[in-house]
């Protein structure tokens, strides 16, 4: 869990601001949100692979510009 220290004389905006940095780092808001409602085993593999589809596509599409400027 996230957690911060304030110095003396440190204003509480940047304290805040040194706060939300370590939750968004620390995926706590993600978390959350993943853990809001109930995900079906066969929804959470169809959101994986076309998640793992879309990675290819993309790695694909690098490699293809990569060779296409080659020549």
């Amino acid at each position: 869990m996230p957690g911060i220290k304030l110095s003396h004389d440190e204003p509480i905006e940047m304290a805040i601001k040194r706060f939300r940095k370590q939750v968004e780092r620390g995926g706590v808001i993600t978390d959350c949100r993943k853990r809001e409602a109930y995900e079906k085993p066969s929804v959470a593999k169809k959101r994986k692979d076309a998640a793992a589809r879309k990675r290819l596509m993309k790695r694909l599409r690098r490699i293809r510009s990569r060779q296409s400027r080659e020549f």
